[in-house]
């Protein structure tokens, strides 16, 4: 069984084809810059690489240039449109309607139209490629959708709540969803693994950091609290995030900066975060470089914040699960900043959490690694996180269940 996996972002379209046979991928590559300069970057399993400027003006066009290149031409995996067996796409936000991964049909369009502006940068440009799916492909060719906030949904009303009237809860279901939960699953799932445990006897605490970052307090298997809220805005800091912040501090800048409310969404999702702090970028690694070459100040105080958030909710989730057995570091930063890694974890072998720090810095780019210290009670694990092939495994699971 061949399965395409679908990942659009609001600016991109990443994908993969994965062979289930041995989980193998067959081709991996990403649409970026969609609706401006475009960019179109394909990787083949044997090493052939297609990387150029393609205008892409929306998602229908990026979606066809993708599988024009799967088909056609010396980067081609496949030689017609009937070897891809099923289709799993990347849900951000599902709401409440969707606590798990679904095959698609008329009625799950339906619903999932009823909560598309929960992520209003993401759930749209997904809805294209799934319709542009439904549309090239056979009728029989499933659709499976594979949402990031489905691993959240066992979280307890008092953890997913907010602290406004409750009627706005009925009415327009504001309360916490999360994000990210695809990677967390993953991460925790094979941090059992490593650990050669069940994960129903365990207490994770995962730590997904990159340009977009959120924690997961995962007890006997399930979620019972993450960081981000209603919208994938909360939370701690971020690249240009400005993570979970006073709400004065909204009404007030509002106020004295004459802003709209667009404006001042504008400035907390794309203006703030490290960037914000730093003035410098929103990358992590533009400001360790900053840090090495000549001390920067306000790229140490960036990464600072942000490092202290992460250490905060670590703390936090040990107190909700009431313990901790495994600390898990994912994605862009987790994976590969040493920096964040120590920072986070120094002065809390109070909880029994230590790290090696000669190892942690040895770390080769993605591999797994565990980075305990000698005699350290919660064993840390850098686990890089395969969030595609987790919702191939869903596809292949729903399919098959057929």
């Amino acid at each position: 069984m061949k399965i395409l996996v679908i990942n659009a972002g609001s600016s991109s379209l990443k994908y993969q084809l994965i062979d289930m046979k041995d989980n193998s991928r067959l081709a991996i590559g990403i649409c970026e810059r969609i609706g401006t300069s475009g960019r179109f970057k394909h990787t083949t399993s044997d090493g052939r690489v297609y990387d150029a400027q393609i205008p892409m003006p929306n998602h229908n066009v990026a979606f066809h240039q993708m599988l024009d290149t799967l088909l056609k031409g010396e980067y081609s995996v496949i030689s017609d449109i009937s070897e891809i067996n099923a289709i799993g796409h990347r849900i951000v936000n599902g709401g409440e309607k969707f606590s798990k991964s679904v095959l698609v049909d008329d009625q799950v369009l339906k619903d999932f139209g009823e909560v598309i502006n929960f992520a209003p940068l993401h759930n749209p440009p997904a809805m294209v490629c799934i319709d542009a799916c439904l549309e090239m492909f056979d009728s029989k060719v499933p659709n499976v959708l594979v949402f990031e906030t489905a691993f959240h949904q066992t979280m307890p009303p008092k953890a997913y709540l907010f602290g406004v009237e409750y009627k706005y809860y009925e009415k327009y279901k504001v309360r916490r969803y999360g994000a990210h939960g695809t990677s967390h699953r993953y991460v925790g799932n094979r941090c059992a693994e490593i650990m050669n445990k069940d994960i129903k006897d365990l207490k994770i605490v995962t730590c997904h950091i990159g340009n977009g970052s959120s924690l997961a307090a995962i007890k006997n298997g399930v979620c019972i609290d993450t960081s981000m809220g209603f919208t994938p805005l909360a939370g701690v800091m971020m690249g240009t995030r400005s993570g979970t912040i006073d709400p004065s501090v909204v009404t007030f800048l509002m106020d004295k900066e004459n802003l709209s409310p667009s404006e001042m969404e504008d400035m907390l999702n794309k203006r703030s975060g490290l960037l914000g702090i730093s003035g410098i970028s929103s990358d992590s690694r533009d400001l360790e470089a900053a840090i090495a070459k000549d001390d920067a100040k306000m790229a140490h105080l960036a990464l600072g914040v942000m490092n202290y958030q992460i250490k905060s909710y670590v703390g936090a989730y040990v107190a909700a699960m009431n313990g901790i057995d495994a600390l898990v570091f994912t994605a862009g930063i987790g994976e590969n900043s040493d920096r964040t890694r120590r920072q986070v974890c120094e002065d809390m072998d109070y909880l029994g959490i230590k790290i090696d720090d000669k190892v942690n810095r040895s770390h080769i780019r993605d591999t797994e690694l565990e980075i305990t210290a000698p005699g350290a009670r919660v064993r840390t694990f850098i686990i890089p996180t395969n969030e595609e092939l987790m919702i191939a495994l869903d596809t292949k699971r729903i399919v098959e269940s057929l």
